[in-house]
């Protein structure tokens, strides 16, 4: 059984910096794309970042654009989210996804999700 596990979530400053991780077991992860999504109160999911099997390839959202960093390490099946510069609106659950294929489509499913782990940036 798949599963993808994130951790790194908590309070924050606006200004502040935390960082995300996602661990997939087995080798699910292997010569697949990884992704981030989050979802804010009230809103629906929303793309954030995703990262190509290799690890060379990296696409943002524009409203993290700059700010965040995504990174994988194959060797142990983990993907981080570097968040600087966090801001209010950066609140949300966070979620790690595997998307099948070596590198990420807009256009195609994400076939497993962890739980999420929750963001909160406030003064």
């Amino acid at each position: 059984q798949v599963q993808v596990v994130e951790s790194g979530g908590g309070t924050a400053q606006p200004g502040d910096s935390l960082t995300l991780s996602c661990a997939a077991s087995g080798r699910t992860a292997n010569n697949n794309a990884m992704v981030w999504y989050r979802q804010a109160p009230g809103k629906e999911r929303e793309f954030v970042a995703a990262i190509n099997w290799v690890g060379i390839r990296a696409y943002y959202a524009d409203s993290v654009k700059g700010r965040f960093t995504i990174s994988r390490h194959n060797a142990n099946n983990t993907m981080n989210l570097q968040m600087n510069a966090l801001k209010p609106e950066d609140t949300a659950v966070y979620y790690c996804g595997i998307q099948y294929g070596g590198d990420w489509s807009r256009l195609a499913p994400v076939q497993h999700w962890g739980k999420g782990t929750l963001v909160t940036v406030s003064s």
